[in-house]
This record gives C-alpha cells, structure tokens and sequence, in this order.
C-alpha cells in the first residue's frame, strides 16, 4: 500500500497528450514573437474510415491547428509542405480572442513537442527531426 500512494503522489495530475497521423492542408508559415521567439503554424487533415448505418464506407475528416516553437519551428519551416504526411506528438491548447468587432472566439490548436515526416519527398524513407526537438 505503501508503495501504492508513493507511485500515486509522482503521478501527474493529469495528462494532455496528442499524436495525429495526417498530410499538411497548408504550408508552415513561420513568424517571430517581439522577443524573437521563431512560431511555425499549419494545420494537418486526418482522415479514419468509417461505416454508416446502410453500410456505406466513407472517410470522417478532421482538420487540426499545429502550433510549432524555437528551433523545430524553423526546421518545419525549411522542411515541410502542403500534402506532406507527417506524425506529430504533442497537446491541445484551448484560446479565446476578442476580434475587432468586439465578438469573443474560441479555438483548440495543437502545439507540436515532436514531429516525424512520414514522406520526406516523393518515395523517400521518413526523417526523423528529434535532434531539433524543443524540450
């Protein structure tokens, strides 16, 4: 029992993870913060594929905001583009803005920790960019 709650008091107290498989619906657009900070942002489309009721096989489509820091910033940069499938490990951040006309939004994006392409170029084997990783 003992051992129990000393495992249960380094357990975290709960946990935000995302891993997506998915092409790039847009290329990475890459800005600076004011204190110089490199952000890349993009979003990646997933599909899974599904039955309906009458039996129909269709694929359900989801769109996702990637979120991109420091120096695995620059290198999906440099590296990635539209249509290129990519795995991506990270967490989902909610945000709300207020935009010009006063109307309060919200959003989700994904803010990548760990990026694998999948297809680096045409028929090219996966790269892994782990060594540029942010941590």
């Amino acid at each position: 029992m003992a051992a129990m709650v000393q495992e249960m008091e380094t357990m975290p107290q709960g946990l935000n993870k995302v891993m997506l498989i998915g092409h790039l619906g847009r290329s990475p657009e890459m800005r600076y913060t004011p204190d110089g900070k490199p952000v890349t942002s993009f979003s990646i489309v997933t599909t899974y594929p599904t039955t309906s009721s009458n039996g129909t096989y269709h694929d359900e489509v989801d769109w996702f905001n990637v979120i991109v820091w420091g120096a695995l910033a620059e290198t999906c940069k440099e590296t990635l583009h539209t249509g290129q499938r990519v795995f991506i490990e990270g967490r989902m951040k909610t945000r709300q803005w207020t935009d010009t006309d006063n109307v309060l939004h919200s959003g989700a994006e994904v803010v990548a920790q760990r990026l694998i392409p999948l297809q680096h170029e045409q028929f090219d084997e996966p790269r892994n960019l782990d060594q540029v990783r942010d941590k």
